[in-house]
């Protein structure tokens, strides 16, 4: 099983390279946004859970986002691994992952971050943000707001995952077929040393 944690900041490709690497490599791609979106969509229990943190404007705790994700990891039991994409964003969270899948003899095999410079992100969402409709890619403060709130937390795992050394830091910049083959590189040489 290979499992990967897929990290970079808004507006860095995580859901546009996960697409082409879930494929290459037949692992299942978890978005967290995604599985809130479903599970409140859906209106499950922990659907229902969530939302009622997002109605009065709270963050969603820990337990109830890991719930989610195991939930999603047992939905599809038997797939090949798993690529995290949006978690964990802390590291209370990567440590719960950590437990959850020792209990099913298979860990992280490696974080990979794209990197990209602040200023190139800006103006990829605002691009985005003209043809999305997310209100959140429309306004530079708000976007650099998200930013801030990503360093702040990512230093954390960043150093989490480095203490493993499964950190993997990715250039963000290029073509999108570029960022693919370099992220591409890294997943052959995780698969190579886990054998």
């Amino acid at each position: 099983m290979k499992n990967i944690v897929l990290f970079g900041p808004p507006g860095a490709g995580k859901g546009t390279q996960a697409e082409f690497l879930k494929t290459k490599y037949d692992l299942i791609h978890i978005s967290t946004g995604d599985v809130f979106r479903y599970n409140i969509k859906n209106e499950t229990e922990l659907g229902l859970l969530a939302k009622s943190f997002m109605d009065k404007g709270n963050l969603v705790p820990d337990e109830v986002t890991i719930d989610m994700l195991k939930a999603e990891v047992n939905r599809n039991a038997a797939a090949n691994g798993f690529i995290f994409d949006g978690f964990p964003r802390t590291e209370s969270q990567a440590k719960s992952l950590d437990i959850f899948l020792a209990k099913k003899n298979t860990g992280i095999d490696g974080m990979i971050a794209l990197e990209v410079p602040e200023n190139l992100l800006v103006e990829r969402l605002l691009n985005r943000g003209k043809t999305s409709g997310r209100s959140d890619d429309q306004d530079e403060s708000k976007i650099r707001n998200r930013f801030n709130e990503y360093e702040s937390k990512t230093a954390i795992l960043k150093n989490y995952y480095q203490n493993q050394d499964k950190y993997f830091g990715v250039d963000g910049v290029g073509s999108i077929e570029d960022i693919t083959a370099k992220l591409e590189k890294v997943i052959d040489k995780l698969s190579k040393s886990a054998k």
